[in-house]
């Protein structure tokens, strides 16, 4: 009885990032609203300038806000997320922060990413105004 073959692990492909995440996604959404946002207004505590760059503090609230809408809250699912989850890959562009970095965010912008999440879900509830619901 013949099988159904998967893909060939060693065969180059090309392909667009936006091709892995559904036009629904949630990611989408997050993305969206995170990339409009003025963090500037949420007060984010500035990093330091010495020392290896920073991450976007943006793509920091996307991995937080992904995570609170899929149940994730420790820092190093978050990290792990942003290693496997095509998604978070995609929100993010690639980029890889660790667990610490995570945490320390959190730790640094608790009180804006409290206004944030508040602001992400009362302006979810209004999804059709960004052009996601039919």
């Amino acid at each position: 009885m013949p099988y159904v073959s998967g893909f060939d692990r060693d065969q180059l492909m090309c392909c667009s990032w936006d091709a892995f995440v559904d036009k629904e996604s949630i990611a989408r959404i997050i993305d969206a609203f995170v990339n409009h946002l003025d963090i500037g207004k949420y007060g984010v505590k500035p990093v330091a300038a010495e020392g290896r760059p920073s991450y976007d503090p943006k793509s920091l609230y996307k991995i937080y806000i992904y995570g609170s809408r899929k149940g994730i809250r420790s820092s190093r699912k978050l990290a792990e997320s942003c290693k496997v989850n095509l998604e978070v890959k995609w929100m993010i562009g690639g980029v890889e922060p660790d667990f610490r970095t995570i945490a320390d965010f959190r730790k640094n912008n608790i009180d804006s990413l409290k206004e944030i999440f508040y602001e992400f879900n009362r302006r979810i509830s209004g999804a059709v105004e960004w052009g996601f619901s039919s």
